[in-house]
This record gives structure tokens, sequence and C-alpha cells, in this order.
């Protein structure tokens, strides 16, 4: 273990060590990846994703349980909010689910739905950067509802605030040069089968993939970080792309100045998170990832994961963080190296 401690500081020394040669790299878009999105990422805020949350997460969603009438409620949530800020369906009209027949999901599920959004890019819009999140969570047993306020509405609506900070600069005049979707999948709980599901019939062929940036559980801080709370979990960001990496480490330097802990990355890690969320099925495919996570607590997966225990300035910057990610990753004039 303590070897593997120092290599991995030794890795991020290098990665830090390097991150003003990547800002030099990422010169020619300065201003885009500069002072124009810091004008939309502003426009995230703790008063609105404590909103939407305290909405995601109330009884009235009962636990959005796959199938379930509370998971159906949460879906017509966001489509609605959707339609409300002028951001598109990739079907267009006012199509936002890719539905999804039982046989797709378990025998014993009805069939649900993923929520899609989509902003088409301005220059390269075959290519397409994927935001996703999973909006369903455990329902209901014996009479108590699972809330998933954390696990994961606290994904959720970090997708809905990064898509309205994208449609005010379509709005200004500076959309994304690629194409980005906005994919609210189901069935994570059950086994990441909305997930897996998009990418064995992809709305958007998974050659033209950019790269999928995958929120679950970033609301919370665990015990390892009681007392330096700015942080957050990456994982998965260097597995197949270390452009990616290099290029979300820089990101993060530049503008948030988290804590980027790479702890659960380790492969030698016993709880394998990199194969636990929505995020894998697209890396089995070969297109890179990152995963962002706050670890685990005390109420996950329990009817005390509440919408009053979500740090809100920390899910501001958390989300913030990805918003300049995917705004570097949709405006470079490259698209991330696969080189792994």
């Amino acid at each position: 273990m303590k070897h593997i401690l120092v290599s991995l500081t030794f890795i991020v020394f290098i990665s830090c060590g390097s991150n003003s040669q990547i800002i030099d790299q990422l010169s020619d878009t300065k201003l885009v990846t500069g002072e124009t999105a810091t004008k939309f990422a502003t426009t995230i805020t703790a008063a609105d994703l404590s909103k939407h949350l305290y909405i995601i997460a109330s009884a009235e969603f009962e636990g959005r349980e796959t199938g379930e009438p509370g998971q159906k409620k949460a879906a017509d949530y966001l489509k609605n909010y959707y339609i409300e800020q002028n951001i598109a369906s990739p079907f267009g009209g006012y199509d936002y689910f890719q539905s999804i027949p039982t046989e797709h999901l378990r025998p014993n599920l009805n069939p649900s739905e993923n929520v899609v959004a989509f902003i088409q890019g301005s220059e390269k819009p075959d290519e397409i950067v994927v935001i996703s999140a999973h909006y369903d969570h455990l329902g209901m047993s014996n009479g108590e509802i699972y809330y998933g306020a954390d696990d994961d509405g606290s994904g959720t609506v970090a997708i809905l605030e990064i898509a309205e900070a994208f449609q005010k600069a379509v709005e200004d005049g500076n959309g994304p040069k690629r194409s980005i979707l906005f994919l609210h999948v189901t069935g994570e709980e059950k086994g990441l089968l909305g997930s897996k599901y998009y990418t064995n019939f992809p709305i958007f062929p998974l050659e033209n993939t950019v790269t999928d940036l995958n929120i679950d559980m970033i609301g919370r801080v665990d015990d390892a970080h009681k007392n330096n709370p700015e942080f957050v979990y990456l994982i998965g960001s260097d597995k197949l792309s270390t452009e990616l990496h290099n290029i979300s480490e820089a990101i993060n330097t530049e503008f948030m100045k988290l804590k980027l802990d790479y702890t659960y990355n380790d492969e030698n890690d016993p709880n394998r998170f990199y194969y636990r969320s929505d995020h894998y099925n697209f890396a089995k495919n070969n297109i890179p990832i990152i995963f962002y996570f706050n670890g685990t607590h005390e109420d996950y997966h329990r009817p005390t994961d509440t919408p009053d225990k979500i740090n809100y300035d920390l899910l501001t910057k958390r989300t913030q963080l990805i918003f300049y990610t995917a705004w570097e990753i949709a405006n470079r004039e490259n698209r991330v190296i696969v080189d792994k």
C-alpha cells in the first residue's frame, strides 16, 4: 500500500508540474475557456441546484425506482425543464425519451426510459460530448422512501444546470463547436441498464462520441475529507486517454482549484467504483470517460439520503468544474485522443 501511494503521489506531481504546459497548449482558445466560459459557469448557482434537488428527491417521486410511477414523474420533470429552457431533443419535437422495453431491462421491471436533450455543435456537429447521470434510485421499501438526494439526485440536477449554462451560451452566440448530449439514464441501480441500452442502441454513433463525463454523487463529503471538503474523486480520467486526464487537471488548476482525489482510480481498489456507474458502458466501448464522485457516506442507499444534507456550495463548485471541462472538450480544435 505504501508503495502504491508513493507512486500515485509521483504521478500527480508530474501531472501538476505539467499544468502550465497544458494551459499553454490551450492558449489558442484561452478566451473561450476563460472569460467567456466563466460568464456562463457563474449561472450555475447553489440556489438553482437546491430548488431542483428538493423536487427530484421529494416524497412525490417516491424514490424514483426504475419503471415505477415516481421514476416516470422524474422523467416528466426533466423533459418539461428542457422544453422550458428551449433545449432541443435529439429526436426532434417534444420526444425526450429513449424508451427501453422490459426485455432490455429485467423481467420484473416495467418499461422505462432514458431522458435525453441535445445542443448541436456549431462547427463539428457530428462529434458528440456526452454528459451523463442516472436519475433512478431505490424506490420504497417497508413504507420508507429512499430519496436518493446525493445518489444520484445531485448528478441529475448538475446536468440540468450545465445544460442551461450551455443553452445561455448558445443564445449569446457562443454555442459549443461540438454537439453535447445530456443523458439522464434509468436503471443504474438495477445494473447500469439505461446506459447499457444507450451504448447498445446509441442515438449517435459511438465512434463519433468524444467522451463521457459521468456524474454520480457529488453533493456530500465523505469521512476522509471532513477536514478538507474542497475535493472531488475522479475515476477513469487516465484509463483510455492521457490527453483527457491532462485537460481535466489543467482546467481544475485554472478555474476551480479543487483537490482532485484519485484514490478510487487505483486498479487495486477493492470498491471497484470504475465498474459501478454508467460511464463504464462507454469505457468498455473505448470512449474516454471521467467519473465524478464524492465517495460513500452514512446515508448511502438509505432513506436518510435527503436534500437537506447536501452541501450546495460544494455541489456548485463541482458542477462548475464539470461545465468548464465539458466546455474545453467541446470547443478545442481536435477531439480527445485515445492512446491506451
